[in-house]
């Protein structure tokens, strides 16, 4: 699920909106693009190793961070589920706005709906290759963050190609048996647990962890070594050096996936690109979609079914629409969907020429940020849009983007929503917060938005 798939983290993906060391002001035309660039340790490592979590290694806060201002954090913050109230005043008066962040980058905030769909719908207008900009200005190799998310037609094209016949619903439709069995299994070993049980470490971590195993075609045996890298990998208080630590095995595991598959190609997504292209793509081109597969699936996901969770238990009509129809339960997703926004921005864009949206000139080489958190809020959807409602129709929300870089795996991550949430009502129809909600461990200035824990009772 979600737009912002770069190495991503599932506890809890702070982002650090440092500025690159010497780095004084920037103007546009096309040297900008190279000099925003070579900002590499800003644009590149901060949606890598800083974005896995080194914002709040050891304890630390973004808050407390002195070259953070308030102003460049919120897009990211949020007051309990909703985003700041500051960030709809912004969306209000000016839909499209400068970003005052460190170094003198210049960074426009896009929070009107309209106006974020026309940046995301616009790639011809908009890159997303950081990768090739930052290979201009001299930055290594191995700083690119990769990805579908950071790359341009046609070499996005191609890769994408390569991916989506597995998530079309005829494709999809054959997980729906092993979804239902995985959840079905978390709620049987929640049932045998006593006292308080961990939404989070028990139901919305292992659920989207085991659902990609079944996608990709993991072989059953290797699932263990899967999940424990899935976890490790988001592990915010193992720190940045082990979370890149654990992103490099991933990598060497999917290698060793791919090679298996070579040799006899399964149902899954790895077996199916073998099968259909062969050496088209190579064994690394193959691991690193696999692997792109899990960092974008997994934490987004996760996310959802734990915050998803935190508001049907606190809303009893929401409660009684999830276990009615399956229309209704449709309908109910797609408003947690755009409530919740758990992925708050998309992934930046550097605009290719001088344009202009919601009467705003961006220049060349300037980049945009869309605030998805905002966009989802905008009183053009409807009303009373700051607002939960059970019963509101479905909205065209940005919940998974727009555009070519819309998320490829929208629909297994409503597939997991749509089993997870009545499953888990069913079974436990008593079900309450074991604590009270303002005690709460929230994620500060994540891109991906979070619940640290979210502790309940059962019975």
């Amino acid at each position: 699920m979600g737009v912002f798939k770069g190495p991503v983290s599932s506890r809890p993906g702070d982002v650090l909106l440092t500025g690159p060391p010497g780095l004084s002001g920037l103007s546009g035309g096309v040297d900008t693009v190279a000099r925003v660039l070579d900002i590499r340790s800003w644009l590149t490592s901060a949606l890598t190793r800083v974005y896995l979590g080194m914002a709040r290694k050891h304890g630390s806060s973004l808050a407390r961070l002195p070259f953070v201002t308030d102003t460049a954090l919120r897009p990211l913050r949020r007051d309990g589920l909703d985003p700041v109230a500051d960030l709809g005043r912004t969306r209000e008066q000016e839909p499209v706005s400068r970003l005052r962040i460190p170094f003198g980058v210049n960074v426009w905030l896009v929070t009107g709906h309209a106006e974020a769909k026309a940046v995301l719908a616009d790639a011809k207008s908009f890159s997303n290759d950081f990768g090739d900009v930052a290979g201009k200005a001299g930055a290594p190799a191995e700083q690119n963050p990769g990805g579908l998310g950071f790359a341009d037609p046609p070499h996005h094209t191609r890769l994408r190609k390569l991916l989506t016949p597995e998530f079309t619903l005829r494709r999809l439709a054959r997980l729906t048996p092993g979804i239902e069995a995985i959840v079905d299994e978390r709620l049987d070993e929640m049932a045998a647990q006593t006292g308080p049980v961990d939404l989070v470490e028990s139901f919305a971590l292992p659920i989207p962890s085991l659902v990609i195993c079944e996608l990709l075609g993991v072989p059953y045996e290797h699932r263990h070594e899967f999940q424990r890298l899935s976890m490790q990998r988001f592990d915010l208080f193992g720190g940045a050096d082990a979370s890149l630590g654990a992103i490099s095995q991933s990598l060497d595991f999917m290698l060793r996936i791919v090679a298996r598959e070579r040799e006899r190609p399964g149902d899954g997504l790895i077996g199916m690109i073998i099968r259909e292209h062969g050496d088209e793509v190579s064994d690394r081109e193959l691991a690193g979609l696999a692997d792109g597969v899990l960092t974008g699936g997994f934490e987004t996901t996760a996310s959802m079914l734990a915050l998803g969770a935190l508001v049907l238990l606190r809303d009893p009509e929401a409660r009684e629409r999830a276990t009615r129809d399956d229309e209704s339960v449709r309908e109910l997703v797609e408003e947690l969907l755009r409530y919740l926004t758990v992925v708050q921005v998309a992934f930046p864009r550097i605009a290719r020429r001088d344009i202009e949206i919601g009467g705003v000139s961006i220049a060349e080489g300037e980049v945009v940020v869309c605030s998805l958190s905002g966009a989802n809020r905008d009183a053009a959807l409807g009303a009373d849009m700051e607002r939960f409602d059970a019963d509101r129709p479905p909205t065209p929300h940005l919940a998974f983007g727009h555009g070519v870089h819309r998320c490829i795996g929208a629909e297994l991550a409503r597939m997991e929503l749509r089993a997870a949430f009545p499953a888990l009502l069913r079974r436990f129809p008593d079900i309450r917060l074991a604590t009270v909600e303002a005690e709460l461990g929230f994620r500060e200035a994540s891109i991906v938005y979070g619940v640290e824990s979210l502790p309940v009772l059962l019975r």
